[in-house]
């Protein structure tokens, strides 16, 4: 298995911790099976949606979840009890799809037509994490220069002797 090391990533970024856990559970996720078959769109600036295969499947079978920044679908087929199949070439097998989300982003909501389930996420940013302009100069900060800076110090050193 290879390793990816992420030290000049770290020199010039603050705050990815998540990154080198999304990095290594991507390298160790089973690529072998592509079911269910799925789609991520971008619809928006700040809105996804992802479509998985899921025909067969009843709204009772499938199981959304988030959990710590992870999406996950499942899909358990239920048994069929006494039917008799002469060939049965269509897969109702169980399965299990994760997806990794980003920080800020939030499922809206699930929908289930035509085979198809419908996942709509939207990346919400905080008003504090959104940019923001820095007034420089303003009247409520004052600069210190060296020269204040050594007059303090003086006038703090005259009133310790003093006491």
């Amino acid at each position: 298995m290879a390793t990816i090391d992420l030290t000049p990533l770290y020199r010039s970024t603050i705050g990815f911790d998540r990154m080198a856990s999304i990095l290594d559970a991507a390298m160790r996720a089973d690529t072998s099976t592509g079911y269910p078959p799925y789609n991520i769109e971008a619809l928006e600036e700040n809105r996804y949606q992802i479509s998985v295969a899921v025909a067969g499947f009843d709204e009772k079978e499938l199981e959304l979840e988030v959990e710590r920044g992870v999406l996950t679908v499942r899909g358990r087929k239920t048994d069929e009890e006494g039917k008799q199949y002469l060939h049965k070439g269509i897969a109702f097998r169980s399965f299990e799809r994760k997806f990794n989300l980003a920080d800020y982003v939030q499922v809206e909501g699930a929908n289930l037509k035509n085979g198809l389930l419908v996942v709509e996420l939207r990346k919400v940013i905080p008003e504090q994490m959104k940019a923001r302009r820095i007034p420089i100069g303003e009247a409520g900060l004052r600069t210190i220069d060296a020269s204040d800076a050594n007059q303090t110090n003086l006038a703090n050193q005259d009133k310790q002797a003093a006491a």
